[in-house]
Protein backbone atom coordinates (compact mmCIF):
# COMPACT_ATOMS: atom_id res chain seq x y z
CA UNK A 1 0.00 0.00 0.00
CA UNK A 2 1.28 3.42 -0.90
CA UNK A 3 2.07 5.85 1.94
CA UNK A 4 0.89 9.39 1.21
CA UNK A 5 1.37 12.37 3.51
CA UNK A 6 0.19 15.91 2.98
CA UNK A 7 1.32 18.80 5.15
CA UNK A 8 -1.31 21.53 5.06
CA UNK A 9 -2.89 24.40 6.97
CA UNK A 10 -6.45 25.58 7.33
CA UNK A 11 -7.83 28.22 4.94
CA UNK A 12 -5.33 27.33 2.21
CA UNK A 13 -6.82 27.19 -1.28
CA UNK A 14 -3.90 25.22 -2.69
CA UNK A 15 -4.30 22.68 0.12
CA UNK A 16 -8.03 22.33 -0.60
CA UNK A 17 -7.27 21.85 -4.30
CA UNK A 18 -4.71 19.14 -3.49
CA UNK A 19 -7.17 17.47 -1.12
CA UNK A 20 -9.78 17.31 -3.88
CA UNK A 21 -7.34 15.73 -6.33
CA UNK A 22 -6.21 13.08 -3.85
CA UNK A 23 -9.81 12.35 -2.85
CA UNK A 24 -10.75 11.94 -6.51
CA UNK A 25 -8.09 9.21 -6.73
CA UNK A 26 -9.76 7.26 -3.89
CA UNK A 27 -6.51 6.84 -1.99
CA UNK A 28 -5.92 7.02 1.72
CA UNK A 29 -3.54 9.72 2.86
CA UNK A 30 -2.47 11.32 6.09
CA UNK A 31 -3.11 15.04 6.54
CA UNK A 32 -0.73 16.85 8.88
CA UNK A 33 -1.88 20.32 9.94
CA UNK A 34 1.20 22.50 10.45
CA UNK A 35 -0.80 24.87 12.65
CA UNK A 36 -2.12 22.20 15.01
CA UNK A 37 0.57 19.52 15.26
CA UNK A 38 3.55 20.54 17.40
CA UNK A 39 6.75 20.51 15.35
CA UNK A 40 4.97 19.68 12.09
CA UNK A 41 6.06 22.82 10.26
CA UNK A 42 9.69 22.31 11.21
CA UNK A 43 9.47 18.65 10.19
CA UNK A 44 7.94 19.60 6.83
CA UNK A 45 10.65 22.20 6.15
CA UNK A 46 13.38 19.71 7.01
CA UNK A 47 11.90 16.88 4.95
CA UNK A 48 11.24 19.11 1.96
CA UNK A 49 14.71 20.59 1.78
CA UNK A 50 13.69 24.00 3.07
CA UNK A 51 10.29 24.51 1.45
CA UNK A 52 8.03 26.58 3.69
CA UNK A 53 4.84 26.66 1.63
CA UNK A 54 1.90 24.30 1.91
CA UNK A 55 0.84 21.86 0.83
CA UNK A 56 3.85 19.60 0.68
CA UNK A 57 3.08 16.08 -0.47
CA UNK A 58 5.19 12.99 0.10
CA UNK A 59 4.57 9.61 -1.51
CA UNK A 60 6.39 6.66 0.05
CA UNK A 61 8.63 9.16 1.83
CA UNK A 62 9.70 10.91 -1.38
CA UNK A 63 8.97 14.59 -1.82
CA UNK A 64 6.49 15.24 -4.61
CA UNK A 65 6.17 18.93 -3.82
CA UNK A 66 3.25 21.29 -3.70
CA UNK A 67 -0.09 21.57 -5.42
CA UNK A 68 1.37 22.65 -8.77
CA UNK A 69 3.82 19.74 -8.72
CA UNK A 70 1.07 17.22 -7.99
CA UNK A 71 -1.17 18.63 -10.71
CA UNK A 72 1.74 18.57 -13.18
CA UNK A 73 2.17 14.85 -12.49
CA UNK A 74 -1.54 14.38 -13.08
CA UNK A 75 -1.41 16.33 -16.36
CA UNK A 76 1.57 14.24 -17.52
CA UNK A 77 -0.28 11.00 -16.70
CA UNK A 78 2.30 10.01 -14.06
CA UNK A 79 0.35 10.46 -10.83
CA UNK A 80 -1.70 7.26 -11.03
CA UNK A 81 1.44 5.13 -11.34
CA UNK A 82 2.91 6.76 -8.23
CA UNK A 83 -0.29 6.22 -6.29
CA UNK A 84 -0.45 2.55 -7.28
CA UNK A 85 3.20 1.77 -6.49
CA UNK A 86 3.85 -0.26 -3.39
Amino acid sequence: MVDIEMYYRDFCGFCARTDRLLQSKNVEYRRINIWEVDGAKEEMVQRSGGRTTVPQVFINGALIGGSDDLFALEADGKLDALLEAS
